[in-house]
């Protein structure tokens, strides 16, 4: 499977003003390539194909005066640019046709010299190379510092350089993993309650204790806030400032990936299967609970569970959103009805009390297990069959009614 190994990178100041410019020209290729299209559009013109844009909006365009300066970065950031134009292009011909799962994606939208991330993609065509001092060699840019954190598994394929809003760099390789990873077989079998009080709930009965990274950093952050509010706009303190917010957000987020990368490969290397609720997450983000549901993190803890259950050859699995396991007793099966959220514990007439999260997780658990029996490709439930013309619908011959709506015969 394909991996990506993300280090810090330390460039120069002459290192960044080459990276600035690589930044600037594959923005403007891609915002030539969008407006291209958009215009042939408006003009009722064939769609341009991805040979012709790639002609058109970089070879062409550095023989003119206003683009001659496209020759000065690699031209495989400038393809990259474009490629990225074409995805966004495709995925959204896909969502709008159906072809793609999941939300609708909107169509690409011009990129701005003020966007907090920039980035650019070198291949291997660039001819980029990792040095035996350790550093990082790109086509003209030079030989960066890198902070080695881990050794990677083969040679990268490509490599990102990223720049976030707190003024960080990044090289981010793109590395396939050939050799067998796959841990020893265990007998746990886990399922997983996600909450806000607790962040996991486990069907063996651990709870795991939200830790609420933003909101243990609000106080910080309100105090950085108001120094950029105190700042006139435009001025260079007030640039600094944003800066500094920006640095306390990356913060938060490090330290949430940091401790969800720790849980997930705890719980993947000590369980042989792990299921999960299919939250709705961007439904919950429109609620009044929106800023607890974004600092938790489910989307991205999941999708941890996931790959690493893939790369180490463990079972994961996602039940139904609408399964009610929060309303099941999970020692007789009754349905006991829905609950508010302050009822956290119950009895069932069964004579099981529950406690709502540990239940709830028995009941992924369960639900997971059965879902994964069937994984099989074996028919569950017959097809639908639809109803023969005498047994539905309304024919022009039947008899009209003899019984108005009150129910009194007429």
């Amino acid at each position: 499977m394909q991996l990506r190994y993300t280090f810090r990178v330390y460039p120069t100041s002459g290192q960044r003003i080459e990276l600035a410019r690589a930044f600037g020209c594959a923005r403007v290729v891609f915002n030539d390539g969008l407006r291209a299209r958009l215009e042939a559009r408006e003009q009722v013109l064939p769609y341009v194909s991805d040979a012709e844009l790639s002609k058109r909006v970089i070879t062409l365009a550095k023989l003119t005066p206003q683009r001659a300066w496209l020759g000065e970065v690699s031209a495989v950031v400038l393809q990259q640019a474009l490629a990225d134009l074409n995805t966004a292009y495709r995925n959204f011909f896909a969502s709008i046709t159906g072809k793609r799962t999941g939300r609708k994606v909107s169509p690409p939208r011009f990129r701005s010299r003020k966007d907090s991330r920039q980035a650019i993609r070198f291949t291997r065509n660039s001819r980029f190379k990792v040095l035996d001092n350790g550093k990082l060699r790109l086509p003209k840019v030079g030989d960066l510092d890198v902070r080695w954190s881990r050794t990677m598994p083969s040679d990268p394929s490509s490599v990102t350089i990223i720049k976030d809003a707190a003024g960080r760099y990044f090289a981010s390789f793109v590395v396939q993993t050939n050799e067998d990873e796959t841990l020893p077989p265990v007998e746990p079998e886990l399922g997983i309650d996600l909450g806000l009080t607790h962040f996991a709930v486990m069907s063996d009965g651990t709870k795991v204790t939200a830790p609420k990274f933003l909101r243990r950093a609000a106080r910080k952050l309100k105090r950085l806030q108001q120094d950029v509010s105190r700042k006139q706009r435009g001025s260079q303190n007030r640039k600094k400032a944003v800066v500094k917010v920006a640095r306390a957000h990356a913060r938060v987020a490090d330290t949430r990936r940091d401790w969800q990368h720790k849980l997930s490969t705890t719980i993947i290397r000590e369980n042989q299967a792990v299921y999960v609720e299919d939250l709705c997450v961007v439904g919950l983000g429109r609620t009044r609970l929106a800023k607890s549901v974004h600092d938790a993190g489910w989307a991205s803890f999941t999708g941890m569970l996931e790959y690493k259950a893939a790369r180490y050859g463990r079972t994961f699995g996602r039940i139904d959103r609408f399964a009610p396991t929060s309303q099941t007793c999970s020692t007789c099966g009754r349905l006991d009805g829905p609950k508010p959220l302050s009822v956290r514990s119950w009895a069932c007439p069964c004579g099981a009390v529950h406690d709502r999260d540990v239940n709830a997780a028995i009941n992924v658990l369960a639900q997971g297990r059965w879902d994964n029996s069937n994984a099989c490709g074996a028919q569950v439930r017959p097809d639908p069959v639809p109803a023969p013309r005498r047994e539905a619908g309304i024919h022009p011959d039947a008899a009209c009614s003899t019984r108005s709506v009150e129910g009194i015969s007429v």
